[in-house]
């Protein structure tokens, strides 16, 4: 959608590199892209005019020149994602595609101490999805956690220096089984050091997932 819009506005074929692939249904904060141009219209205008263009649930916050070398996934050093729990027993009518509706009492503590088993530099096969394509999958994550926020809101928020397809949902929706208490707290030692999908829990709704930054230099 933004490719073709800008391809209005600039009058020649725009190709789109983004920073990170997300599935359907996952948002995106502060996603980062970039093309190439031969245009001189002025960013202020082409800011304004690609934002009048888009349909409502897309927008361009900012719209600045980098050099021509810049590349948006290659240069990026790391990402911070977020997922959001709502764990009550009355699903949420507002919030119903920004998060997953648990009903069942999580045990936030054991989910807290489970996740620490990710922090640092692992072979994430356990939880890369089975149709994955990247062959090295070896990541550092550098944070892990999950805050409780008001009216059985839980927030996980993960960053690493990258991430492998569908790698958070299944972290999380690794985390939920162990909140129920389906997987034992203990197993996600063993579930990380198994490097095998099946050893892992389930797979946690795209909806809840949102790209919340991509860092540069």
């Amino acid at each position: 959608m933004i490719e073709d819009t800008l391809s209005r506005i600039v009058n020649d074929r725009v190709v789109l590199v983004a920073s990170s692939r997300t599935d359907t249904g996952v948002h995106a904060l502060n996603q980062v892209a970039n093309f190439r141009t031969s245009s001189k219209l002025p960013l202020r205008n082409l800011h304004l005019g690609v934002n009048s263009m888009l349909p409502p649930d897309i927008v361009v916050k900012e719209i600045s020149e980098v050099p021509w070398e810049f590349h948006s996934q290659f240069n990026a050093l790391g990402k911070v994602y977020r997922y959001r729990i709502f764990n009550h027993p009355v699903r949420t009518a507002l919030e119903r595609d920004r998060c997953w509706h648990v009903r069942k009492p999580l045990d936030l503590e054991a989910m807290r101490r489970a996740a620490r088993h990710v922090l640092g530099t692992h072979d994430f096969n356990s939880f890369c999805a089975a149709q994955c394509e990247v062959e090295d999958r070896v990541r550092t994550v550098t944070d892990a956690r999950l805050d409780r926020e008001e009216e059985g809101r839980i927030v996980f928020r993960i960053e690493a220096d990258g991430f492998l397809r569908h790698m958070v949902r299944n972290i999380v929706g690794t985390l939920v089984d162990i909140g129920r208490g389906s997987i034992p707290e203990a197993d996600m030692i063993r579930i990380v050091e198994a490097r095998d999908r099946r050893a892992a829990g389930q797979a946690a709704p795209s909806k809840g997932l949102c790209l919340v930054e991509v860092k540069y230099e």
